[in-house]
């Protein structure tokens, strides 16, 4: 990892897993009651909260380089076993993009502090 400017704080990244993963639970009920046409919001809530619950509770989000090696691992994953969802290949889709953007955000140690609802 590059040389940031603040320092990796793990109990963040933790928390910051935990208040997505309520979030997305609290958007697929939502897209759940909207019926048919919020399918795409439904598995794409669904991916958020499979790739956090996957993630909150490793060890590995104590150590910046450990995180984003785990995450590399389930990026080149074949296959997301979910129950519950609408499309099988848009859920694959929505888990590895979810996953680009943690990669993202871990690379440049940013964007765990921002605990909103709608990011």
């Amino acid at each position: 990892m590059t040389d940031p400017s603040k320092p990796w704080d793990g109990n963040q990244v933790r928390r910051w897993l935990e208040r997505r993963w309520e979030v997305s639970r609290l958007d697929q009920a939502a897209a759940d009651r909207r019926g048919y046409e919020a399918n795409d919001d439904y598995d794409k809530a669904a991916a958020e909260e499979w790739v956090c619950r996957a993630l909150k509770g490793e060890a590995c989000t104590d150590d910046q380089a450990a995180f984003a090696k785990r995450l590399k691992e389930l990026i080149a994953q074949d296959v997301y076993p979910a129950t519950s969802i609408h499309d099988d290949v848009r859920f694959e889709r929505h888990v590895r993009t979810y996953l680009r953007k943690l990669a993202k955000m871990t690379k440049a140690n940013e964007g765990f502090e921002k605990m909103l609802r709608h990011q």
